[in-house]
């Protein structure tokens, strides 16, 4: 697989197999994640996203999986607080230093008014990355301001189970750029589990209506440009827009699209201080159509 790639989806995907459409039940979203491990795209998984309140019966289950059983490494979490963040986050606390089996690297919070953010923000741990769900259609300028300081991060939400869940093209774009601008850390939810922009179906049902998606790979790439700070307005909502692979140039150094280009180096930083993951209740579909457009 060529490098840039590889640096550009790096531990992307957070595993969310416990939400629509997925759905499924604890033990099957562990034992999905703990497989995933074990095969030749693992490098591309990142946390296991789970409810704050399921966080116990999750310690039960983890001796009871094959490959992590047997492994020293904790399972890294991105834990998802309900509106009863205070207990939840003192349980985190002593959830943390009870055991070795988990590593909570990251939270996510529920969309909340800039005020109570800040009440969040007042008892959030050190060592974790904050996520706080900013709707489309606000002023972003408040959050902009809170989200600012230490531990804090964007996540957008880019899709859903309607049509109406999708935020357009102008949208998402505006919004990525004005927290590049910012310097706001994000990550993306739903919606991307395809690699570029098309038409596919809401869910796995027969009878699921399609609806226009946007594309992991457009999201990223744009969100790489946008950190560098060199790409318009325009040129960012087309970004978005791309519907074939063949609009971008891949080598094992560089990505280009147009004008513009990536390096090795661009796309690191893009990745360790800008974009950090998407949530996805799917791992396969993603290595799977990755595949099929033969980037792996």
């Amino acid at each position: 697989m060529l490098l840039s790639l590889k640096q550009l989806l790096s531990a992307v995907v957070d595993y969310a197999g416990l939400f629509p459409p997925a759905q499924l039940s604890l033990p099957e979203a562990l034992a999905t994640y703990d497989r995933a491990w074990s095969s030749p795209h693992h490098w591309m998984l990142g946390h296991f996203v789970v409810p704050a309140s399921r966080l116990p019966e999750l310690i039960q289950l983890l001796p009871g999986l094959p490959s992590r059983s047997s492994s020293s490494q904790p399972w890294t979490l991105s834990v998802i607080l309900s509106s009863n963040w205070v207990a939840e986050l003192e349980q985190i606390h002593q959830l943390s230093h009870a055991t070795s089996q988990i590593l909570i690297r990251a939270l996510e919070v529920a969309p909340l008014p800039p005020d109570k953010i800040q009440q969040v923000y007042q008892h959030l741990p050190t060592e974790v990355t904050a996520f706080f769900e900013i709707p489309f259609g606000v002023d972003l300028a408040p959050y902009l301001k809170i989200l600012q300081q230490p531990g804090t991060a964007a996540k957008l939400r880019t899709g859903g189970l309607t049509h109406d869940a999708f935020p357009d093209g102008k949208q998402l774009a505006q919004r990525i750029l004005s927290l590049a601008e910012a310097q706001i850390p994000l990550k993306a939810t739903a919606g991307l589990h395809h690699p570029l922009r098309g038409q596919y179906c809401l869910t796995s049902q027969a009878d699921s209506a399609p609806a226009t998606m946007h594309g992991f790979l457009n999201v990223l790439l744009l969100a790489a440009l946008a950190y560098q700070g060199s790409i318009s307005g325009d040129e960012a909502v087309a970004i978005l827009e791309e519907r074939s692979h063949h609009s971008f140039q891949f080598t094992d150094t560089t990505i280009h699209w147009r004008k513009h280009s990536l390096t090795l180096s661009e796309i690191e930083r893009s990745r360790q201080q800008f974009f950090h993951s998407f949530g996805s209740c799917s791992i396969q579909e993603p290595i799977a159509d990755l595949d099929h457009l033969e980037l792996l």
